[in-house]
């Protein structure tokens, strides 16, 4: 439901479109949408409460959130935040990998040492029991180190394309990093790659990060089995 999301009402005179676009997406992205108890439905008439608008901009919205594929229409039921299948996130993390494999092999040749420092600069904020103990901030911090090396890339096209897979994907780490001990795993690769990436070793690089990337794919595949289950509970 509405309540689910943390939305703020806008100024009734702002120039609306894109921008309720905008903020219904990044409520959703913000959503736990992975956790069995959120409740995926989205109430057209309380969002525009909840906004200060009208209907219109907001099931406008919700359009092109569907052809996005964040919402899905049912009929005669309403509009639900997008779940993704066990086997679709599996795909997901797959191509993830290859992507940022390759984005870390072209930084090899492309990132300056300043740019790598700053990568070190930014994983160093947080050890294995700092990234536990503050999981949420350290989940936000671990999105940011891996778009970063996709921006080291220097490749607009490769970046665009991850950019716009990790929208979906922000909510499988979120929930994956805090379960077992994947946020200390996730701290002492991450000094893996920093060290590929330093030593401009790029098969290093690309295997470093897709190993890593294939962990939370394993993680994922043995321990989300009911994932499936939990969806069609939700329909």
């Amino acid at each position: 439901m509405a309540a689910s999301l943390n939305l703020r009402p806008v100024n009734g005179s702002f120039s609306l479109g894109d921008h309720i676009y905008g903020v219904l997406r990044e409520a959703i992205l913000g959503m736990n949408v992975y956790d069995p108890a959120t409740d995926l439905r989205l109430d057209e008439r309380a969002l525009a409460e909840e906004l200060a608008i009208s209907r219109t901009p907001v099931r406008e919205a919700l359009v092109r959130l569907e052809q996005d594929g964040f919402v899905e229409v049912r009929a005669r039921r309403g509009v639900y935040v997008l779940r993704k299948s066990l086997p679709e996130i599996m795909e997901m993390i797959t191509v993830w990998a290859a992507l940022e494999s390759m984005a870390a092999r072209l930084a090899t040749e492309r990132a300056t040492d300043g740019e790598l420092a700053s990568l070190r600069t930014l994983a160093a904020r947080y050890g294995p029991a700092d990234a536990q103990a503050r999981i949420e901030e350290y989940s936000e911090a671990n999105i940011a180190f891996h778009q970063h090396i996709l921006g080291l890339s220097r490749c607009t096209m490769l970046k665009s394309i991850a950019d716009g897979l990790f929208l979906h994907m922000r909510a499988v780490r979120r929930k994956a990093m805090a379960e077992k001990d994947r946020s200390a795993r996730s701290v002492a690769d991450h000094g893996g790659i920093i060290e590929a990436l330093e030593a401009r070793d790029a098969d290093r690089a690309a295997r470093e990060v897709r190993e890593h990337t294939m962990r939370l794919h394993d993680h994922v595949r043995d321990t989300w089995t009911d994932l499936d289950a939990a969806t069609e509970d939700a329909r």
